[in-house]
């Protein structure tokens, strides 16, 4: 319950006294709202709606009494207790910095402007380091504008960090999102406050606005004074009368380019210019006479931009300063049209008159034009490669679409079936290797060759086909002047060197010998006479020699060498290692150094008589015959 007392009387123990008709003692309100905002006043009334006096003390002189009241006789004074916490997001309640800001966008696809600049507010907000970014919105403006940034904390890098207010500063730039915003100003308040917080700002700069927004604002105004030239003077003059050159296009320099011929017409009515071309009969192009349609062409530009879409859109007067005349064409020399360049060479009689007169020309002398000779390029054939036949693998250098090589049908007519075949042996350091005997067949029909070797039981060595039909080149053969092997290399004893594997021609059939000697023309004499030295030895003997008078020879010698100690088999093995070839046949030299060596008697009538049965004619020895009388 309060106490009243008199307005005279102190305030004191004793003075005061309570009063019975007070029924209200809630305490007067001292917190206040305003647009929002809190805040706190001084009470209008005292306790219970009492009024409070003009020379009431004021808090700080009541703060500075209750700091001086006496000691001695109230006792120390009680410290105030501090003042409670406030959290910063109370302590900066809708305080918020401003900074006007800038940013420059491109803009690619326009004539009139190649950049756009927009100002943006940017508001930081302290009560919780967000940031927003917001452009004043323009009416038909056609950009999407407002908020860009909405508000929030807004990374400055990759490290995790985030934009603080003392990042920002007037005169600098700020990067967010990729998007580069020029500070350049910021608001009183903003001023203030990094000013009171130690941080020394930099000059403001002036806005930079806008170029195309302000050039729209300006009002334009050209002022173009009228030409003194009668465009219709000039047609009702010269109506009907067109001037006509004759001109090449040289276009040989590129791929595919030719020199083509055109007839250009110059309009003298309205100063246009058209371009035809001229088609010769079987020329193969579609006819489409016209290459530049009638009009006037520019010969200078003002400012020729190349961007697009400068560069696709209609040329205006605005854009050319001079455009093409009559006296810029001339017999002699050439002019450039919309970027290609015509030869002038000739004009027509009307042409001639009319410079005569209107220029003073008189020389037209017409210029004859010389069509460049192509040049041969060589045709350069790639190596050969290996793969498959050289003449079907030069094909593909002729043609896009390869054909087979052209054949002697009549040669594989008359040939048809028709193979020589001879017998050969491998020429190899190898000891097991040279006892190999091969079938080699010449096929001459189509000049291919084949080798088979016939299988020997338990020799190690399988037998069957060895080389493929196929036509052999000879050493030294290049791959530009191939040479293969004919019947006429083919020779008793010489080699045949096939794929770098060497092969000695030992034997042949009697069918070789036979088709040679009948198209005897058509060969060598020294190949046929190899053949009949090969085969007549072994013919002559046989005919000359009885075989029962040579039977009863080998018995007699057999009895007379009984009575010798002679290793019959060490005999049988020197003359097959002498025979290196397989022939069957040795030199007398050779036969008789063979028996002085081994033993073999032969002073005696006997094995006389029987070496010369054996012979074959020019000193050489079947030897086959003499080692009957020697059995193992």
């Amino acid at each position: 319950m309060s106490l009243g007392r008199e307005p005279g009387l102190p305030f004191l123990p004793g003075c005061a006294f309570r009063d019975a008709m007070k029924t209200s003692f809630h305490r007067p309100q001292t917190l206040g709202y305003k647009n929002g905002f809190a805040f706190s006043r001084l009470p209008a009334v005292g306790i219970g709606r009492e009024r409070l006096y003009v020379n009431q003390l004021s808090q700080a002189e009541l703060d500075d009494l209750s700091n001086q009241r006496p000691t001695l006789t109230y006792g120390p004074a009680k410290r105030a207790p501090p003042s409670g916490f406030i959290p910063a997001h109370v302590a900066f309640d809708k305080k918020i910095l401003k900074f006007d800001a800038y940013f420059q966008e491109d803009v690619p696809l326009s004539a009139e402007e190649h950049y756009r600049i927009r100002q943006v507010a940017i508001y930081y907000y302290l009560e919780d380091d967000t940031m927003s970014v917001i452009e004043p919105v323009v009416q038909n403006s056609g950009l999407p504008q407002g908020k860009l940034i909405r508000r929030h904390r807004v990374p400055k890098n990759d490290r995790g960090e985030h934009y603080h207010w003392k990042d920002l500063n007037r005169g600098m730039n700020i990067t967010m999102y990729g998007r580069t915003y020029r500070i350049v100003d910021c608001d009183p308040f903003t001023q203030v406050f990094l000013e009171s917080q130690g941080l020394e700002l930099n000059p403001p700069e002036k806005m930079v606005f806008d170029p195309y927004t302000e050039l729209r604002r300006m009002p334009v105004r050209k002022y173009i004074t009228p030409s003194d030239f009668d465009p219709l003077k000039q047609f009702l003059t010269y109506d009907k009368q067109v001037l006509r050159f004759y001109a090449a296009w040289d276009d040989t320099n590129s791929i595919f380019g030719e020199n083509r011929p055109y007839v250009i017409h110059f309009y003298l009515a309205d100063d246009t210019v058209e371009v035809r071309e001229v088609y010769k009969q079987n020329d193969g192009r579609d006819p489409f006479p016209i290459l530049i349609k009638r009009q006037r062409l520019p010969k200078t530009f003002a400012d020729k931009k190349k961007t697009f879409p400068s560069c696709v859109l209609e040329i205006s007067d605005q854009e050319v300063l001079e455009w093409f005349t009559a006296k810029d064409f001339a017999v002699g020399k050439t002019i450039t049209l919309l970027g290609r360049t015509f030869f002038i060479y000739d004009c027509d009689e009307f042409t001639r008159n009319f410079y005569r007169d209107k220029f003073g020309i008189t020389d037209f002398q017409p210029v004859e034009i010389k069509k460049k000779s192509l040049e041969e390029v060589p045709r350069v054939i790639p190596p050969y490669n290996g793969f498959g036949v050289l003449e079907d693998s030069l094909q593909n250098c002729f043609s896009l679409f390869p054909k087979p090589p052209r054949k002697d049908i009549i040669k594989m007519l008359e040939n048809d079936h028709k193979v020589l075949r001879y017998q050969v042996a491998l020429e190899s350091p190898n000891p097991e290797d040279r006892k190999r005997r091969f079938i080699l067949s010449y096929f001459l029909s189509n000049d291919m060759i084949s080798i088979y070797e016939p299988p020997v039981r338990n020799s190690g060595i399988i037998g069957g086909k060895y080389l493929g039909k196929t036509r052999v080149a000879k050493p030294g053969s290049t791959t530009e002047n191939p040479t293969y092997y004919e019947p006429s290399d083919l020779t008793i004893g010489s080699t045949v060197e096939v794929f770098g594997h060497r092969f000695v021609i030992t034997d042949a059939d009697e069918y070789v010998l036979n088709y040679m000697e009948s198209n005897a023309e058509s060969f060598p004499a020294a190949t046929l006479q190899s053949l009949r030295d090969h085969f007549r030895p072994r013919d002559i003997p046989m005919l000359q020699t009885n075989k029962q008078e040579l039977d009863e020879l080998i018995v007699q010698v057999q009895e007379e060498l009984n009575h010798k100690n002679l290793n019959k088999k060490n005999i049988q093995e020197a003359f097959l290692q002498c025979d290196k070839d397989g022939s069957g046949i040795l030199d007398k030299a050779e036969v008789l150094a063979l028996c002085d060596s081994l033993g073999v008697p032969t002073n005696t009538i006997l094995l006389n008589k029987l070496i010369d049965l054996c012979s074959c004619g020019e000193d050489k020895i079947n030897y086959h015959d003499f080692l009957r009388a020697f059995p193992s």
